[in-house]
């Protein structure tokens, strides 16, 4: 994860952190000369172009080792047809594991320049983008969520109702329908109406063209991308963090390029509507924030845990020193203004008033493992107990669950009452909250930590903190088999993957923290001094080597 030549974030570099604080952000407008792109020579070409071979890697490697469908129309017959099977397959996983490894190594690199201040915003921005381009053409990564998208919309565009039944009740479309994940054959969907309704469309146009439709659903989904990359910055002026960190936590990081978008998941989408929804509401406009976050529930109903802060931060800015009286002159309009988004959004999305989505969403607890916090303290208790006795693993799961819905539920409410002075601190535990719920309620996937992640993005950070987000990045990503299947039992792979983390957080902070490259270096000079053809042995003159060259050349 590191050169020795990457700066150590904080060193004394131009435009560099001098001062003694270990906070990643100081004021919202301190932005160093590169903030715009700054000086050609410290724009991080290298880095981003390993990023982006990383990405080619895994876009291509993915042809064989990602979510692949059943029959591929492109690959499943012909020359190529090997990278599908045996050999050729195992070829392709450890190609792709080498692209995720370079996309890392790419990502913390740029996250020490950010940190040194010497990378502004744009080459950040400029790295996402060429990290995700190639991943837009890819098949799904980590995940085969977007099939059972396609399959849901399906449903709804035949008429048949999602919500009641799964994707095999189709009797057309067999390429969308047999590409659909078992769990999810015949299993309710647990999204939005609304989302269901983009879903709807994009089947209306692709049919059982399921490339073309992995594509199309990702470039809607990009829509939400937009809308963050127009909020964070307001929001980051708001809330003051430092723009380029925000940024290369919350667009450049491996969970938004790979999960998100080479995913594709749905709660990009979503996450787009929660970020303006939050910035309308610090900026005074309560009815268009409400508005917006209520849409972003009707596509993940998880951005309904913002709503209650909103009433807070509304209650706030309304004139008078009566909270209470300020709180009910703002939950009025908001429950009045959530109902009609609420049922005409749904009315519009189902051809009703159909309110089984709700219980729909009941249908990810379905997915049992210890990746969500509850789930794995049964699974421990489980195995304790059954040291001694026999007995099913179930019960111990289900209560472990019960106790941390009652929990999750005291350690929500508790976050919204201390919200009720509103401002940051109200913004601030609305992250808090929606991290709860995806580490909480089950089921915990990846993805489902960017809900508050990315408002949390927007303050500033510590960098033991920044170390943190990077180790459990790598981790979240790698959880999961590039297939889609989890691999959470997989005991030596979690080892494996437990260590990159680390060795990828230690690498922010300091370059080659276990010395491997220097050693490499020394080994390598120690080789060239043992040679017999050594000038100095056959006195002809030295020629400079490149460890006594003069300062290390920096990418």
């Amino acid at each position: 994860m590191a050169t020795s030549t990457d700066p150590v974030p904080g060193a004394g570099s131009a435009g560099a952190d001098r001062g003694s604080s270990d906070t990643a952000a100081a004021t919202p407008t301190e932005e160093p000369a590169t903030a715009g792109g700054g000086d050609a020579s410290r724009f991080p070409y290298r880095t981003i172009a390993m990023g982006a071979v990383g990405s080619t890697l895994l876009m291509v490697a993915a042809l064989g080792a990602g979510g692949i469908l059943i029959r591929d129309p492109v690959l499943g017959h012909g020359p190529l047809s090997w990278i599908r099977y045996g050999h050729g397959k195992a070829l392709a996983t450890a190609l792709l594991y080498v692209g995720f490894a370079l996309v890392v190594w790419a990502w913390v690199r740029l996250g020490r320049y950010v940190l040194a201040h010497r990378v502004g915003t744009r080459p950040v921005l400029i790295a996402a983008g060429c990290w995700m381009a190639p991943l837009l053409i890819s098949p799904p990564l980590f995940t085969r969520d977007v099939f059972s998208y396609l399959g849901q919309g399906a449903q709804l565009l035949y008429g048949l109702d999602p919500y009641a039944n799964g994707p095999a009740e189709l009797d057309v479309l067999p390429d969308v329908v047999q590409n659909v994940h078992s769990l999810w054959q015949t299993t309710p969907a647990p999204y939005g109406p609304l989302f269901l309704l983009v879903a709807k469309g994009i089947v209306s146009f692709t049919g059982n063209n399921m490339i073309l439709g992995v594509v199309i659903t990702r470039l809607v989904l990009l829509i939400g991308l937009g809308m963050m990359l127009w909020a964070l910055p307001r929001l980051v002026r708001h809330l003051g963090g430092r723009l380029p960190v925000t940024m290369w936590l919350a667009v450049a990081s491996p969970m938004t390029v790979i999960h998100l978008v080479g995913g594709p998941h749905n709660d990009l989408l979503m996450l787009g509507f929660l970020t303006i929804g939050v910035l309308a509401a610090l900026e005074r406009k309560h009815a268009l924030a409400i508005v917006l976050v209520t849409v972003g529930m009707l596509i993940k109903p998880t951005a309904a845990v913002a709503l209650p802060f909103l009433v807070w931060i509304w209650a706030n800015h309304l004139p008078g020193d009566n909270l209470r009286r300020n709180f009910f002159r703002a939950i009025t309009p908001s429950l009045g203004i959530f109902g009609v988004v609420f049922v005409s959004g749904t009315w519009l999305s189902l051809g009703s008033f159909n309110l089984g989505w709700i219980s729909g969403m009941e249908a990810p607890t379905l997915i049992t493992n210890w990746l969500n916090f509850p789930t794995g303290i049964g699974e421990i208790v489980y195995n304790l107990v059954h040291l001694l006795v026999d007995v099913p693993s179930s019960p111990f799961v289900t209560v472990a669950r019960l106790i941390a819905y009652v929990a999750l539920a005291a350690f929500a409410v508790r976050q919204w009452w201390l919200a009720r002075h509103g401002g940051n601190e109200a913004i601030m535990r609305m992250a808090m909250t929606l991290l709860a719920v995806a580490i909480f309620a089950p089921p915990t996937l990846p993805w489902y930590l960017t809900w508050g992640f990315v408002i949390a993005s927007t303050f500033p950070w510590q960098r033991r903190h920044l170390a943190i987000v990077v180790a459990v990045s790598v981790v979240l990503v790698l959880v999961y088999y590039p297939t889609g299947e989890q691999a959470l039992y997989d005991w030596w792979f979690i080892a494996i993957v437990l260590a990159a983390s680390l060795y990828a957080a230690a690498s922010l902070l300091r370059p080659d923290p276990l010395g491997l490259i220097a050693a490499w270096r020394k080994a390598d000079e120690e080789a060239e001094n043992k040679d017999p053809a050594d000038p100095e042995e056959s006195g002809a003159p030295q020629t400079p080597t490149r460890a006594n060259s003069g300062p290390a050349h920096r990418p």
